[in-house]
């Protein structure tokens, strides 16, 4: 057994755990050489720092930066987004801090767009009622994740295991995280790393869904492992669906192409979204056409559902499409603003966007829920926190507002990394590690680590592949857990899942390599993900109304309903039983919930399909 020792772990090399593993650094460095300590940091990554699923981040970060834009404005967005389920105090947090973290970024070396005379360069992102998102072009988490990579290089009390896949975390009986569990990748072998304080930042888990626009990555692990240890996923039923993404391979087409004035049409060449309570139409590329094509994520997946059963939409391969319009916009203005998107446009649906329209579909694009924190980031487990995308720390409430979330994993990426550094600081400072008791831990998940590990390659058992336990996995949860949902769909999709977790349970992989064991890491990743749907079926099953990406088809669930559900969903793991949902109060104490109205919508008026 390969045992290490740090102060604080950090898991997940992507832009929150960077941010987070940055601020512990200088956390460290700060209070910890006043107090005569120092702090030593390890970032594990299943994958080279690069390489992470924030790198294929294309539109932009939201802030505001405007003379004619507020804080206000912008928090009254966040919380209208997330149809009044974000904690208010968490997302007053947020839009006070983004702007200073983007100047940071910037002093990093991050090389924001700018305007002719200088001045930072925003663009309007879906929900926003005027233009704060700032950008780099249409590759902006490839510069914000270089940024962050390259700013950690000259922390030493960084060590970074690239390619270490984390499997459990170490817990004492008084709930105190101990450290963490990891498979390394490249040898096979099994290592535990103790730490006083763990962060998650190991992303989302939209390759539940067979539609997405995620990474072969992005499995859920962090939520999962957090789960099993009695964490509870809260909000895990507000799934978003991006309405642009590519047919087949489910590329994403950014945001930004819409806020540079891109429109929706279906296959008759009709701007539908204004059927939709989302603004009346107006000329092509006119600053008024406020909302439309830069309505909330969630309505605009929505109108594409009723297109798709009104027979409206236009074919790609075996999918429903509609079609982005750019032409307008003209070939020198797309190549220097979009160049990215004429690029995956051309490489893989051979369109050219500046003579032809890009088919385009929803995909699961970002988990709202996550990990249930604080407003601290940190969880139920003491000196456990987790961060960014893998985390609910109340900021998306049901919908998240394109552009938010790659501030999100700045602005709670540091204030995650300064308090595990605290949490670290004040561990060295009190009494002495009860070493023996915590080697005990570190064994003990060791052996049940490598007595599963062995019976999954056990070659005198049958051979089970993996492969068609996570096909029906796709295909069900999309069927009855996707854009709209009813009773039957999810209690039939609920009961697939418990089925496909006791056939894992027979699993008997083909590969028994120690090295770059694909095999093995893609089934413990499956299993990883049945724990994750599970809970977004069971929370999409007992919230019975219609809330921002989550729709009922049932005429008594298709609208909201504050008297019974303004309230958070969380789940908790039971072992060798179905999962138990409880209920949270949210936090309104700053704005009282009210009707969502974008567009042409009046008070009272809702959209289609409200």
């Amino acid at each position: 057994m390969q045992q290490h020792e740090f102060d604080v772990i950090v898991v997940g090399g992507g832009g929150a755990g960077l941010r987070a593993a940055i601020a512990a650094a200088e956390e460290g460095a700060t209070k910890g050489t006043a107090q005569g300590a120092t702090l030593n940091i390890a970032m594990l990554s299943k994958v080279y720092p690069m390489r992470s699923h924030t790198v294929a981040a294309e539109g932009g970060a939201a802030a505001v930066t405007r003379a004619d834009d507020t804080v206000e404005a912008h928090f009254a967005d966040t919380v209208a987004g997330g149809d009044w389920l974000a904690e208010q105090g968490v997302v007053d947090y947020f839009v006070r801090h983004a702007h200073a973290e983007l100047v940071q970024m910037e002093r990093w070396g991050c090389p924001w767009s700018r305007q002719a005379n200088g001045d930072v360069q925003v663009r309007r992102f879906g929900g926003m009622k005027t233009e704060r998102t700032w950008f780099a072009a249409d590759k902006t988490g490839f510069h914000m994740l270089h940024t962050l990579f390259q700013t950690s290089l000259k922390y030493p009390a960084i060590q970074r295991f690239d390619e270490y896949f984390v499997l459990d975390l170490l817990v004492n009986d008084d709930r105190q995280v101990q450290g963490v569990l990891a498979l390394e990748i490249s040898t096979g072998a099994l290592h535990v790393l103790y730490a006083k304080a763990v962060i998650m930042a190991t992303g989302g888990a939209g390759r539940v869904f067979r539609f997405n626009t995620n990474g072969g990555i992005v499995t859920g692990d962090g939520m999962a492992i957090a789960y099993r240890h009695g964490v509870p996923l809260r909000d895990m039923e507000f799934v978003q669906y991006h309405p642009t993404g590519l047919p087949g391979s489910g590329i994403l087409i950014t945001e930004a192409s819409r806020g540079e004035g891109g429109v929706l049409v279906n296959k008759a060449g009709y701007r539908y979204l204004q059927d939709y309570g989302l603004g009346p139409e107006t000329p092509l590329g006119k600053p008024e056409n406020k909302h439309m094509e830069l309505g909330p994520r969630d309505k605009l997946s929505q109108a594409f559902w009723h297109e798709q059963q009104a027979g409206r939409t236009g074919k790609h391969g075996d999918s429903d499409v509609v079609y982005l319009d750019l032409r307008h916009l003209g070939k020198a203005y797309l190549q220097e603003r979009l160049p990215f998107i004429c690029e995956l446009a051309q490489s893989y649906v051979n369109v050219d966007p500046a003579t032809q329209l890009i088919p385009i579909r929803p995909a699961v694009h970002y988990t709202m829920g996550g990990i249930a924190t604080d407003r601290y980031c940190e969880t139920a487990i003491q000196g456990l926190y987790a961060v960014g995308e893998c985390a609910s720390v109340g900021l998306h409430g049901a919908n998240r507002l394109g552009s938010n979330s790659l501030t999100e994993l700045l602005v709670f990426g540091r204030l995650a990394g300064e308090q595990a550094a605290k949490q670290a600081l004040a561990g060295a400072a009190s009494a002495a590690v009860d070493t023996a008791a915590r080697t005990h831990i570190g064994e003990r998940c060791y052996q049940r680590w490598q007595q599963k590990l062995s019976h999954l390659c056990d070659t005198q058992r049958e051979m089970r592949s993996w492969v068609p336990i996570k096909r029906a996995l796709v295909a069900t949860m999309e069927a009855g857990c996707g854009i709209y949902r009813d009773e039957a769909g999810l209690q039939e999709t609920l009961a697939t899942i418990h089925q496909l977790q006791q056939d894992a349970q027979h699993i008997r992989i083909g590969d028994t390599s120690a090295a770059y064991n694909t095999d093995l890491l893609q089934c413990l990743e499956l299993e990883f993900c049945l724990d994750v749907a599970e809970t977004i079926c069971l929370a999409a099953l007992e919230r019975r109304e219609s809330r921002g990406a989550h729709q009922r088809l049932e005429s008594a669930y298709q609208a909201r309903n504050d008297a019974e559900y303004l309230q958070h969903s969380q789940v908790f793991f039971r072992a060798n039983a179905p999962a138990e949902l409880r209920w949270q109060a949210v936090d309104t104490h700053i704005s009282a919930p009210a009707e969502r109205l974008y567009g042409g919508q009046t008070a009272g008026e809702g959209a289609k399909d409200a």
